[in-house]
């Protein structure tokens, strides 16, 4: 029998000095695409450190988780449904390590010019800006919201 599965993973909105820590991501269209430090949980990982771990990969940036955004459910258009985790933190410092091959590039991006890529289709999906958005209108849940083992 198969069971359907959904795909876990986990996003964390980074504001420091009104710009928000994104990555530039080739997915093999016209245009790269825009995305918060974004990934899957892998085997036997704690939600949390799976935020962390692909903050550290993707942009090279020590970030302190500091609230739950909540659990996000996305179809994807090809029928792949995600449950992603999301979180809101600040950056601490940065690193310098290398980063994921995927990424192209790290930017800190404004209000604004996150806009702009929205309206150009640019953002990896619709939870991007709904987390920013979730993110500024302080909508924040306890970690301890979050049970594990």
């Amino acid at each position: 029998m198969n069971r359907w599965q959904p795909f876990v993973s986990v996003a964390t909105v980074v504001e420091r000095a009104g710009c928000y820590l994104m990555v530039e991501e080739d997915r093999g269209g016209p245009h790269p695409l825009f995305n918060q430090p974004a990934g899957h949980l892998e085997p036997g990982e704690r939600i949390r450190d799976a935020a962390l771990r692909e903050l550290r990969e993707e942009t090279a940036w020590q970030v302190g988780i500091t609230d739950y955004l909540g659990l996000y459910v996305y179809q994807a258009p090809d029928g792949k449904t995600f449950h992603s985790h999301a979180f809101h933190g600040m950056a601490l410092a940065h690193l310098g390590n290398e980063l994921d091959p995927a990424i192209r590039a790290v930017h800190w991006l404004s209000l604004e010019e996150l806009e702009t890529l929205e309206r150009e289709g640019r953002m990896r999906s619709p939870l991007v800006m709904r987390r920013i958005r979730d993110a500024i209108a302080e909508r924040f849940y306890p970690m301890d919201t979050i049970h594990e083992r």
